[in-house]
């Protein structure tokens, strides 16, 4: 016999005529504690979203620049010439904002535009405020990967009073410093 036919038949109920019929959902009241658990959750969560997005901004920020930074220095010392790092939103100009494009230029300031070239593009920021040194001076090394002039700070300045500050030696090395700067 074939299997199919040996199964037995399910029982109708007496005088219904019909199968039983199963619950196919949830209930109105299932639905609405189940919705009422989610928007609490996501109401206690939500805060602790920002600030941590807030913190993401300001790492991610840090990252760049210190990759920027180091690409320009070992560009210096490989090329043994003088390597600038600058905002720049043609990429051949510096300017001063420092939340915008960064450059990396091969060559002096002082020399005319259309004598550097630009070996490099970083995108620019998320954050509201980078500010370096008092001056804007951009960040320039040298063939041996010193940096020109004095220390300088970058102070970075995201939302929700989250920051950080890259600090970049006269040796051209560069360490971070995790603490919100005062001045955010």
């Amino acid at each position: 016999m074939d299997r199919l036919q040996s199964r037995p038949r399910p029982r109708l109920p007496p005088g219904t005529g019909q199968a039983p019929r199963r619950q196919a959902g949830v209930t109105l009241l299932e639905l609405c504690l189940v919705l009422g658990i989610v928007a609490l959750a996501a109401g206690w969560a939500v805060p602790g979203l920002d600030t941590l997005m807030a913190r993401q901004d300001v790492a991610t920020d840090v990252m760049r620049l210190k990759e920027s930074l180091a690409t320009a220095r070992h560009t210096a010392i490989s090329r043994g010439t003088v390597i600038t790092l600058c905002p720049s939103d043609d990429g051949v100009t510096c300017g001063e904002n420092w939340t915008g494009p960064l450059s990396i230029l091969a060559g002096e300031m002082h020399q005319p535009p259309e004598q550097r070239r630009l070996l490099g593009r970083r995108r620019p920021s998320r954050l509201e405020a980078i500010d370096y040194r008092r001056d804007q001076r951009p960040v320039r090394y040298k063939p041996d990967g010193s940096a020109t002039g004095h220390n300088g700070t970058f102070r970075l300045c995201g939302r929700d009073g989250e920051g950080a500050s890259v600090i970049v030696s006269n040796f051209g090395r560069v360490r971070v410093d995790e603490a919100t700067p005062t001045d955010c």
